[in-house]
């Protein structure tokens, strides 16, 4: 499978520079299309490269690369140190992940996630998950369902929304995506109905597959697994992930907005920021792949710092 067809790799040059390879031991969270990987083992000399995917389809393009120094993990990054362990490594020095949804994902009608080409209500990018985008609004309570709609894809009438999803069930209009769309025209800002389902579907999809909740699970695990100095190069899309992100790498801390301190005043965060401000896609890179346009690139270095949060 060619990888141009599978997926374009956003921030590709920024991300695996900003990763100052050399000999040493990198983990990719998110295979893809191999675009990032690949362009590690390049780089990589006598190190190893351990690569995360949940994606069956991504698993599917690892099996074509060819090298001892390449090792494909089949599983979500949320775990990425339980799986490590298992290959005898408790220490890595960089760690790089692009939190966007492949571009194969998008362009595959059965995988549900695009409402531009109909489909089953799926969007699970684990294909063995027990929760799909129809098990959420088949399921879901209407708080529920306002909160997602609400947060995850900060679309104004959420409760609105929420309440005719209820209304909904039961009469086969939750059974595909047109039906679902049709189901909810009446409640799409006219002249603006394409923005609304893209929120209203990345709200779905992050809900369906946990994201925040791998990303928080993972962000937790990343001091614990970086050798001093090792670099945590991360791609973020939607405002709530960067947000996540930049707040970690600052502060140490998923929540806060100060940096802890000890009884001495000094500041106990296992982070010292790289990019002060987020690295964003060039014009050229944006009109050779749209999907880049909210693109952000955030690097941190780990300190010297114990870090004993988990």
């Amino acid at each position: 499978m060619m990888e141009q067809a599978y997926h374009i790799p956003v921030l590709l040059k920024e991300s695996i520079d900003a990763l100052e390879v050399s000999d040493g031991i990198y983990v990719d969270v998110t295979f893809g299309g191999g675009g990032y990987s690949k362009e590690l083992l390049k780089r990589v000399g006598n190190g190893k490269l351990y690569s995360f995917d949940q994606d069956s389809d991504a698993e599917e393009n690892a099996i074509l690369i060819e090298s001892d120094k390449f090792q494909f993990i089949k599983g979500n990054f949320r775990f990425i140190k339980k799986f490590l362990r298992l290959y005898g490594i408790t220490n890595v020095d960089g760690i790089v992940g692009d939190f966007g949804v492949s571009s194969h994902q998008f362009d595959e009608a059965d995988r549900g996630f695009s409402f531009r080409l109909g489909g089953e209500l799926d969007m699970r990018m684990d294909g063995d998950a027990d929760r799909s985008a129809y098990d959420v609004l088949e399921k879901y309570t209407a708080r529920d369902l306002h909160r997602i709609f609400g947060e995850y894809g900060e679309v104004r009438n959420a409760k609105t929304l929420a309440d005719k999803v209820i209304q909904l069930r039961g009469n086969g209009e939750l059974d595909s995506i047109n039906s679902f769309i049709e189901g909810i025209r009446k409640l799409m800002p006219r002249g603006k109905e394409n923005k609304y389902l893209a929120q209203v579907f990345q709200a779905l999809r992050i809900e369906v597959n946990d994201e925040m909740g791998a990303l928080r699970e993972f962000l937790l695990q990343t001091p614990l697994l970086l050798n001093e100095g090792g670099r945590l190069v991360l791609v973020s899309y939607h405002s709530l992930e960067d947000r996540m992100v930049k707040r970690f790498m600052s502060k140490g801390s998923l929540t806060s907005t100060q940096v802890e301190r000890d009884i001495y005043g000094n500041e106990k965060k296992p982070f010292d920021v790289v990019t002060r401000k987020a690295i964003q896609p060039s014009q050229d890179e944006i009109n050779t792949n749209s999907r880049a346009r909210s693109a952000r690139l955030r690097v941190a270095k780990r300190n010297n710092q114990e870090w004993e949060k988990i």
